[in-house]
């Protein structure tokens, strides 16, 4: 995942947060950016400051899809709302939670009200995917809202998202499990550039079904050190193959709604 690594010409450091909700006549100024402004990081990344309304509690999550309009107003990304010629990104990760619950480069609980956020449309990023084939090099929204498709050929009736490709089907690396904990320790072939991301869903053994990753731990230099699960490990084991899917890293390239196919 790219890290960003400024979000203005200013000095110093402006890390990326969700700003909101922002009331009129509150005295909290918002935007604090021009809708559009475009934000730079390492591995050619770029981030469009977006404005997001929502109607009702809404969690984020790293990966999610999203497209906007020419005034740069954000929705999720789904079949039946995508419009062709939008553009569209992910939400990486929340910086600091603003409101309810979040954490650093995680997921996000946001009240009703209207946000300004940052979307990743360039270089490598997490992305939530419904379903991945070895092809990786067809995507499309499906139905569930947030989400990427990436099946072997294009649905017909569907819409593409043009500019997009996935390194991999799912990612597999080692680890050590202790029965009663939910940490990974002792993490052997990961980068952090590449994942596993918040919110993949993991197997191995002593995983329990539908455990999924809420938390990962960084050295000051970027190596990853630990990952929390959802659920606790269910056996004592060391160099245990772990395998995560459902948020893989893709290679963004300004994707936008290219066509029904």
């Amino acid at each position: 995942m790219s890290v960003a690594s400024i979000q203005s010409d200013r000095l110093g450091a402006n890390p990326f947060v969700v700003e909101g909700p922002i009331v009129s006549g509150s005295g909290i100024p918002g935007p604090n950016f021009s809708l559009g402004a475009v934000a730079g990081g390492d591995r050619e990344s770029e981030w469009v400051y977006c404005q997001l309304v929502l109607a009702s509690q809404t969690t984020l999550q790293p990966g999610q899809w999203f497209q906007w309009t020419r005034d740069y107003v954000a929705s999720l990304l789904t079949t039946a709302a995508a419009v062709v010629g939008q553009r569209c990104g992910v939400f990486s990760g929340a910086a600091q939670p603003p409101t309810l619950t979040g954490g650093p480069v995680g997921a996000i609980t946001l009240a009703p009200g209207t946000y300004y956020i940052w979307l990743q449309r360039n270089g490598q990023a997490p992305s939530q995917v419904a379903t991945a084939t070895a092809a990786l090099v067809v995507a499309e929204p499906p139905a569930t809202a947030g989400q990427a498709s990436a099946p072997a050929s294009a649905t017909a009736t569907t819409k593409a998202i043009a500019n997009v490709n996935f390194a991999a089907a799912n990612q597999t690396f080692t680890a050590t499990t202790v029965n009663g904990s939910n940490l990974l320790t002792s993490l052997s072939s990961l980068n952090a550039g590449s994942g596993p991301f918040i919110g993949a869903a993991v197997s191995g053994t002593g995983i329990s079904g539908g455990t999924t990753i809420s938390g990962i731990t960084y050295s000051p230099n970027g190596v990853v050190q630990s990952i929390t699960l959802s659920a606790n490990a269910t056996a004592n084991g060391s160099g245990i193959t772990i395998t995560a899917t459902g948020v893989l890293e893709a290679t963004l390239m300004r994707p936008f709604l290219s066509k029904v196919n």
